[in-house]
């Protein structure tokens, strides 16, 4: 798994009816791009995250860029 700053992570619920967990990535900790990674959710706590199996990365575009 390779991530840049400004990708989302999206960890997806693990239980029926449990929403996908939305995050995005500030700060990358690992080399070239790997995990841990610094996250902020949409709420602005941040943490650092060392996703698992049920998570994948949303990476930004030219198309997507805020």
């Amino acid at each position: 798994m390779h991530a840049s700053k400004g990708d989302r992570l999206v960890v997806h619920g693990r239980v029926v009816g449990k929403q996908d967990r939305v995050v995005e990535i500030v700060e990358v900790l690992g080399p070239d791009g790997t995990p841990p990674y610094r996250v902020r959710a949409e709420n602005g706590h941040e943490t650092i995250m060392t996703p698992g199996p049920d998570s994948v990365i949303d990476h930004r575009t030219a198309t997507n860029l805020p």
